[in-house]
């Protein structure tokens, strides 16, 4: 195996080291920002970043061709790079006792804002070029390297939810035409003020609808769909149904397809500005329906499963 992306490597050992440093935060610092303990924010996205990094890493690993290996790489570098700036950013504006996201209440604030919002940007293309790289990428078991794929892809919708937040919101542009200024431009919550109640230590809005909720979820499908491909090969000469390689596939692009729809449906549950934990009967009939679908997509992969040729056999 190719050795792992050096400076993605080196970004996941510092964001580790970050955990506990926000963990103590969290415990010595008594401040709080937007009804929120201010450590909190550093402490979730060093979380995130600590299983996002790793797996990037081991994914840009398996592009063998040489260019494509070089493309890979040079991506990868540039999201530590864009990672880096935003958890330096998040941390810095932590010690001052100011928002990250959104402060554009003083002209350094706005520049961090701006800083941080550019780094996003380039932070997706960045996922983006590797997704392309791998998707032609062809020395790798098939049901595997469509968990590569399909996860990398459903990760770059749940990145492209956070766009959504950068939009004023009504509440900050009738307080601005109400004369009293708009020190934040943008929003995670829909219907409810920011910093309202929440969930405990992540935030998410209990009175309102929340963006970050499709973003957290489409983001981490970078691990889920690879790790149902790899628990399929793992399982395979247990369990003779899924000894076919064409199962395993077809298992794995369900599996994506599924948190996609979740990942759609959460986002589309904020944006109509219902709480997570309140959801009313249109988005349960929703899940219901999502839920039945890759039910009976699952069940008639299984059923239909052809015997596993020798070649397959020998694959799994």
């Amino acid at each position: 195996m190719r050795a792992w992306n050096r400076p993605l490597v080196v970004f996941t050992g510092a964001i580790i080291l970050l955990v506990p440093v926000c963990l103590g935060g969290l415990l010595l610092d008594p401040r709080t920002l937007g009804g929120a303990p201010i450590w909190a924010k550093p402490l979730k996205f060093s979380i995130s970043f600590a299983l996002y990094a790793p797996t990037l890493a081991w994914m840009v690993s398996l592009a063998r061709a040489d260019r494509a290996r070089h493309v890979a790489s040079v991506a990868a570098t540039v999201v530590a790079v864009a990672s880096t700036i935003e958890m330096v950013a998040i941390v810095g504006q932590v010690l001052r006792g100011r928002a990250s996201h959104f402060d554009v209440a003083t002209p350094f604030d706005t520049a961090v804002w701006a800083v941080m919002g550019t780094s996003i940007a380039v932070l997706w293309v960045a996922n983006l070029v590797i997704a392309v790289v791998l998707l032609r990428e062809r020395s790798l078991t098939p049901s595997v390297a469509w968990g590569v794929r399909l996860g990398l892809l459903v990760s770059l919708l749940g990145m492209a939810v956070a766009f959504l937040m950068t939009s004023p919101s009504g509440f900050q542009i009738a307080a601005a035409k109400a004369g009293e200024g708009m020190p934040t431009a943008g929003a995670h919550a829909v219907g409810v003020p920011d910093g309202g109640p929440g969930l405990a230590l992540l935030g998410w809005s209990t009175t309102g609808g929340d963006l970050r909720i499709g973003h957290f979820v489409g983001l981490h499908g970078l691990q889920v769909v690879p790790l149902v491909a790899l628990g399929l090969l793992l399982l395979a000469p247990r369990l003779r149904v899924l000894r076919s390689e064409t199962v395993r596939v077809r298992l794995v692009v369900i599996t994506a397809a599924t948190w996609t729809g979740l990942t759609l449906l959460l986002t589309w549950q904020a944006l109509r500005a219902q709480p997570l934990l309140a959801p009313d009967a249109l988005t349960l009939a929703a899940l219901g329906g999502l839920v039945v679908v890759t039910a009976l997509a699952v069940g008639a992969v299984l059923a239909r499963a052809p015997r596993p040729t020798d070649r397959e056999a020998v694959a799994a």
